[in-house]
């Protein structure tokens, strides 16, 4: 596992990350994993500047930072293409500052001697052996909002850098300050749309070079990705079809590469094998990871393409792929509770009724499920949730037929003891009390804990990828720029519901990009059917993963019953808690990883010895 490190305080640590490679520049701060062209420094007298990952500034833009540095202009930091870790020295203070969507985390401790900092929050449990935290472990599985419980990391004695805000640590201790606001002035869709197209274009390029370089061909978000890399390089273009999808994700492949130069098209069978939650018995052929990962329920499909893409390419390259998109790109119909609670009344009517027809229900409906969020702000929310978890466990409904909110309760949150409940709701009653600075928007809000949550999945999906191909894996739609690009157009705008994703068609309808018929395409593929299977296949093995030897059960996290019901019905072909049984067996499958294959994070220091 790829992951970065660093101490500030007193001189005579004695350790420092095993088989970490010493950055220069910077006193006591170490890589590990990470190629040597993907850690870059420069630095003049007290100021000096790290960027670690794949970073868009050349050497030239970074020497240009230092005077940035000095002015200590963080925020200026985070404007390069690609997805990064800052790491900077203005004279006595040093600040690490991570991406906005939680690919490059940061988390730290502190203690009478100064601070430890790392990418990885496993392995700052691991200098005292700090245990899982349940009570943060138990949000991520009740809410999968990783901002909730903001510098809460998933162990006891290791604090989070949330979202949008960066570490600095000085002489006087360690601190977290926001760079990134909440929410960002509204900028109207045409006039967004040449910037998006700016960033995604310079996101793109900033990760092309000699390397092999391939891509995913499927949905709107990955094809504008593929066409955007045929541009500067052939592209090894795969699609993965299997018939028990029924989408049209193969024949819009087709038709792209026959018309746009430079993609050349494989495509990646479907196989009875490569379902959901194939291959949970052997989990040490899994990559371990610093915390669940959604990859690991579909390792088998994702082991199907990357083993197509390497084949023709023969050497590690870079895989573009169109996560994120979505978020960035489009909103869910939780927007309309902003609109009801700034009295857009009319705007507010016409989209129900459009996301009525849509989902053959009424408008009346629609409106209803968002009414409750339209009335209240996250801290109140937060205390609504709080009790809501005090209360017995709801029966199972489809979270698409429950009121929408801040922070809707899963279905895994019915699963868990009773205690374990009240205490998560303890802990969110304080959380409320303690929030600052929250955006007023429910969109807001939610855009950037889906942002996080793709981020840090896809950061696991980047592991199994490294592991077992050597290929590099880019995602542009969480690049910070493309980030705030998308984001500053306002939810209802980009969720248009009569028109699918309005802002990537006003970003290159027009350009030689994209043909036009990808650009007024409306349907999207879906992997249900596979999950499905999975659930159905693999029913044996999930019983047993989440059963009497289930560590999630034994901290309290999940309960026999509820899971077991929701085993039978997904094994009975019975729509169930699809999303919830996803959370569990990833966190479950992370759990065993921390308890069966632990990783050597540290090795000692032997003392310098002074001379005679």
């Amino acid at each position: 596992m790829r992951w970065s490190a660093g101490w500030y305080g007193s001189a005579g640590n004695d350790r420092r990350p095993a088989r970490g490679r010493a950055v220069p520049g910077l006193e006591s701060t170490w890589t590990t994993g990470w190629p040597k062209a993907q850690v870059r420094s420069v630095g003049q007298g007290p100021m000096a500047l790290t960027v670690i990952g794949e970073c868009g500034a050349d050497d030239h833009q970074l020497e240009s930072a230092l005077p940035v540095v000095q002015a200590r202009k963080w925020r200026a930091l985070t404007r390069w293409p690609g997805s990064y870790l800052v790491v900077a020295r203005s004279g006595e203070t040093l600040a690490v500052i991570g991406d906005l969507a939680g690919q490059q985390p940061v988390y730290y401790r502190t203690d009478a001697a100064g601070t430890w900092w790392s990418t990885a929050a496993s392995a700052l449990a691991a200098l005292d052996g700090a245990p899982v935290d349940v009570t943060a472990l138990a949000a991520h599985l009740a809410f999968s909002q990783p901002d909730v419980f903001a510098d809460r990391s998933l162990f006891r004695s290791v604090r989070r850098v949330p979202g949008g805000h960066l570490l600095l640590i000085g002489p006087d201790g360690a601190t977290v300050e926001r760079y990134e606001p909440a929410a960002y002035p509204p900028v109207p869709l045409r006039q967004a749309a040449p910037t998006v197209r700016a960033a995604l274009a310079e996101a793109v390029a900033a990760r092309i070079d000699d390397r092999p370089v391939s891509a995913d061909l499927a949905g709107l978000d990955s094809t504008t990705l593929a066409c955007l890399a045929a541009q500067h390089t052939p592209v090894t273009a795969v699609t993965y079809a299997d018939e028990r999808l029924r989408d049209d994700d193969l024949a819009y492949a087709h038709r792209t590469a026959a018309t746009v130069p430079g993609l050349v098209h494989h495509t990646v069978p479907g196989t009875a094998e490569a379902v959901y939650y194939a291959g949970l018995d052997d989990l040490t052929a899994l990559p371990i990871t610093d915390a669940p990962n959604a990859y690991v329920v579909t390792a088998s499909i994702k082991r199907a393409v990357l083993g197509t893409v390497a084949e023709p390419t023969g050497a590690p390259g870079v895989h573009f792929t169109g996560a994120a998109g979505d978020a960035v790109l489009s909103a869910p119909s939780s927007y309309l509770a902003d609109l009801l609670r700034e009295r857009q009344h009319r705007r507010a009517l016409s989209h129900a009724l459009v996301h009525a027809r849509l989902r053959h229900t009424s408008a009346f409906t629609v409106l209803a499920r968002v009414k409750d969020a339209a009335r209240t702000d996250l801290a109140g929310a937060w205390m609504g949730t709080a009790a809501e978890l005090r209360r017995p466990a709801r029966d199972w409904i489809p979270q698409a037929q429950r009121p929408i909110a801040w922070t809707p309760l899963l279905a895994s949150a019915d699963w868990m003891a009773t205690d374990v409940r009240r205490r998560l709701a303890t802990a969110l009653d304080q959380a409320a009390e303690e929030l600052t600075d929250a955006p007023a928007r429910l969109a807001d809000w939610s855009d950037r804990q889906d942002l996080a949550r793709v981020g840090t999945n896809t950061a696991g999906w980047r592991a199994l990828a490294l592991a077992e191909h050597g290929i590099e894996l880019a995602a542009p739609y969480l690049d910070n720029e493309v980030i705030r690009a998308c984001l500053a157009v306002p939810a209802d705008r980009r969720g248009e519901p009569a028109q699918y994703k309005p802002l990537l068609d006003a970003a290159f309808t027009g350009t030689s990009v994209l043909p036009d018929f990808v650009l007024t395409r409306t349907t999207k593929g879906g992997f249900n059917a596979l999950a499905y299977a999975g659930l159905r296949d693999h029913a044996r093995a999930l019983k047993d993963l989440l059963g009497t030897s289930s560590r999630l059960a034994a901290l309290g996290l999940v309960t026999e019953y509820p899971v077991a019901a929701a085993l039978a019905r997904a094994a009975a072909g019975q729509s169930t808690a699809q999303g919830a049984l996803h959370l569990v067996v990833t966190a479950e499958v992370w759990l065993r990883q921390l308890a069966f294959a632990p990783k050597q994070w540290w090795e000692e220091v032997k003392p310098r010895v002074a001379a005679a």
